[in-house]
């Protein structure tokens, strides 16, 4: 099985991202805003999004991060005490990694979470 070709470094990101994307957007902010409201805007940039792989990919792995974090809490809310500690302990981690996500994004990386990066670089390229 052969990596998916996503630079490794800014500079060789920042040169594929030069140009406009299909939605009329620098591919960073279209790339960070598909963060923003998690499954929504995932949706919308991944299924407008018509040229950049860039884009593309941070809405895939915006609709496959915030999936996970709705299976993981719905879930944990059928447990009566664990499954309310765990939410609450999960609330302020996936706050911190959706921070992270956007200014990653913003900064025209390729960030890619464990698994779920993996998994959106396959489907994109």
């Amino acid at each position: 099985m052969t990596e998916t070709p996503i630079p490794e470094n800014k500079d060789a990101a920042s040169s594929n991202q030069n140009n406009k994307t299909s939605t009329n957007m620098n591919p960073n902010t279209a790339a960070m805003l598909s963060y923003t409201l998690g499954l929504i805007t995932g949706i919308v940039f991944f299924v407008l999004e018509k040229d950049s792989e860039f884009v593309r990919f941070h809405a895939l792995q915006s609709i496959l991060f915030s999936a996970s974090l709705l299976v993981i809490h719905i879930v944990f809310v059928f447990i009566p005490i664990i499954g309310l500690l765990v939410s609450l302990l999960i609330a302020p981690i996936s706050l911190v990694f959706w921070v992270i996500l956007m200014a990653k994004a913003h900064q025209e990386e390729y960030y890619k979470l464990p698994f779920i990066g993996n998994m959106a670089a396959k489907f994109v390229s």
